[in-house]
This record gives C-alpha cells, structure tokens and sequence, in this order.
C-alpha cells in the first residue's frame, strides 16, 4: 500500500466521530462517515479489485443500461422538473436515520442492504440522492458502494477512506447524538443522463443544505463521487427561512 495511504488510514480527524461538528452536519442529516481530508492519486490496475460486484445493478446482470429485472417505476413524468413531491410519499426507517420513500418513484426493491429502483425522472434522481447516501454508515456499506456509486478513482478513495470507520447500524451507535431529518429538495440540472441534486436537511442545529450528483448506469440513478471521494458537497448552513425547495411531504 502506498505510504501516503498507510498514514492517512493512522490519521483521522482527532475525537469521537459523532461528536465532530463535521459528523453532525452530515452523519446527522445524511447517515453518512466523516472523510479525512486531502487528496490521494490512485491509479487503476489490470484487475480492478474495486469492480462492481455481481448484484441488480452490475452490467453483468444484463444489458448495459437496461432496467434490471423485476424493476418498474412511473417514469410518465419524463424529464419535467417536478413542482410537488409524489403524493404516494411514506418514511421508512433506515439505520440511524428514516428515507423518503414512493411507490411510484422509488425505491421500490430492496436486496440486502440495498434500496434501488428509482424512476428515470428528476424525482427518481432526488430520491435516489436522498436514500443511497444514508445507506452509507451500516455494516452493508461496501455492497451498496459497489452497486450505487459509479466506479472510477472517487469511489476507491472513498472506499478507503470509509473503511477506516466504524459502522453505525443504530442510534445507539451514535453514542447517543440527534440525528438530523430530511426536509426537501430542489433539481438544480437535470438531463436524461445525470442530474444535480440540492437537499435541505434539518437537525438541531437548523437548516444545512448539500448537493449530490447522480448518474443514470446500469438502468439505475448511482452517486457521482468528487475527485476527494466525497459524495456530497460540504453541508452549509441556511440563515433564516429556507425558500426553493419542495418538501418531501409524506406519511409515517
């Protein structure tokens, strides 16, 4: 392993993750690990050891952008920018944290630790922004990765960089801090191919905002690492009344 790696494993950010502030902006909205900082060059070899594994969304499972098997969604709505959430809109429990979820938009198959399916819509990829993320602090992690993350150089590094974590499957993994809820959501681009997310996100520190990019592969939406690994922008905070977004809406 390059020596670069082996320190940057040895060197976290100091103290209890969940007490980071870093940790409750985004753990605490989004379900997902603190990332140490910098920037590592990684380089593909022959055998990517990194390769999406055999799953509904590895091209191995079929025609390369074809919807997997067994997967249907309202896709009718096309590529118009949505003015309201879907109406068939409930909350699921999902590790630390509960997800948006439609019947008509997605997620609507679950295998193992991942939720996939979303409707090939700029609701589908809100909803997919929204719910890969928090499947990131759990003990699946690896396998959501290899099935949601689009494969290149951000996805190893944040493989790596995830990997030095420890997993939080349940509130009590948090040591008991708040965990922040999701609010809504606003399409800040969108095309057939890859859309721009912005969510709002509430915990008791008020109103954060991030954005997260999402790709059309494989017949699904799949996060967009950054060149750091992360899979979101850093979360800011929103002074006064948040205006833009659509809520999610939705029953328990």
């Amino acid at each position: 392993m390059d020596k670069r790696l082996r320190r940057l494993r040895r060197a976290p950010e100091p103290g209890p993750y969940w007490k980071q502030r870093s940790w409750q902006w985004s753990a605490g909205f989004l379900g997902l690990v603190v990332l140490v900082g910098g920037f590592i060059a990684l380089t593909s070899g022959g055998d990517d050891a990194n390769a999406a594994a055999d799953g509904p969304l590895s091209h191995k499972s079929g025609p390369r952008n074809s919807r997997p098997q067994g997967c249907r969604t309202d896709d009718s709505a096309g590529s118009a920018l949505p003015e309201s959430a879907p109406k068939d809109i409930t909350w699921h429990r999902l590790g630390v944290g509960r997800i948006p979820v439609s019947a008509s938009a997605g997620p609507t198959r679950t295998d193992g630790p991942v939720h996939w399916c979303f409707a090939h819509t700029p609701v589908g990829a809100a909803l997919a922004a929204t719910v890969i993320p928090s499947q990131m602090s759990g003990s699946g992690w690896e396998t959501v990765c290899r099935q949601q993350v689009v494969e290149g150089n951000g996805r190893k590094l944040f493989e790596f960089q995830r990997s030095a974590y420890q997993d939080i499957d349940s509130a009590a993994d948090t040591g008991g801090g708040a965990v922040g809820s999701y609010t809504g959501f606003s399409v800040t681009s969108y095309t057939s191919g890859t859309a721009k997310i912005r969510l709002l996100l509430t915990s008791t520190q008020g109103y954060g905002t991030t954005t997260i990019v999402v790709r059309w592969s494989d017949g699904d939406w799949k996060l967009v690492p950054t060149d750091d690994g992360s899979l979101y922008t850093t979360v800011a905070p929103v002074e006064g009344s948040p205006s833009g977004y659509i809520p999610w809406g939705g029953t328990t």
